[in-house]
């Protein structure tokens, strides 16, 4: 059986709502980045690794760690509209071009700093013939079961999943996608499309699922690494 060869993907584009240029804000003394950087690192070679920018700075950024950036991404697909399968699409067929068929591309936010190698690799265990996509997840705290409410045409709140339950662990387990590990099969992502795709779980602990919107993300992300040491 031939070995699966495997492309990883950061997608950092420049602009940022949120946080003035969060993928490369520093986080504990690095550029946010560098965590995806560094856990992709740990698996792979740096051949097999795109950083997908827009961005000139992040792209110096990304080379002063050593790993080269391939291109810079088309302006088109660097806005608040582009796709994640418009990214992915973007960078396949670049290397496809380029000569370098991959068998399945693994899409790493930089926003999820506490995502390292061994989680990415427990991932990839999962991987088997009839998988199209693995997305990595935790168990929910905002159970739709016990917490979550929606407002009817009356102005009243109703759960938004009917079920009569007095207590959260009674409840049904919820999954939450955390947004740290994609792994996609390249076949089914051209045959189907990426909302197509049949989803498989990998389930992470709490806390390393953080996932870095704001400035509340980056101090709750501080705190964690500092408690790992």
């Amino acid at each position: 059986m031939k070995k699966e060869k495997v492309l990883y993907i950061i997608p950092a584009r420049g602009g940022s709502k949120g946080v003035l240029n969060k993928n490369i804000k520093s986080l504990n003394g690095k550029p946010l980045i560098y965590y995806s950087i560094e856990a992709a690192l740990e698996i792979s070679d740096s051949a097999d690794i795109c950083v997908s920018t827009d961005s000139l700075e992040i792209k110096k950024i990304v080379e002063d760690s050593g790993l080269k950036v391939p291109f810079l991404r088309p302006s088109e697909i660097a806005t608040d509209s582009a796709t994640t399968e418009d990214v992915l699409l973007h960078a396949i067929n670049f290397y496809k071009e380029n000569g370098a068929d991959y068998d399945y591309v693994v899409y790493l936010q930089p926003t999820s700093p506490l995502r390292n190698g061994s989680h990415i690799r427990e991932a990839l265990k999962l991987i088997e013939p009839t998988i199209e996509l693995i997305v990595s997840v935790k168990e929910t705290d905002a159970n739709p079961y016990y917490v979550l409410f929606e407002e009817n045409k009356e102005g009243l709140l109703k759960k938004t999943k009917e079920g009569i339950y007095t207590r959260r662990q009674d409840c049904p387990v919820v999954y939450e996608l955390n947004g740290a590990i994609y792994i996609i099969k390249v076949d089914k992502l051209l045959e189907k499309g990426y909302q197509k795709l049949n989803m498989t779980k990998y389930v992470m602990p709490k806390e390393a699922s953080i996932d870095i919107d704001d400035i509340v993300d980056f101090k709750i992300a501080e705190v964690l690494m500092s408690e790992k040491g």
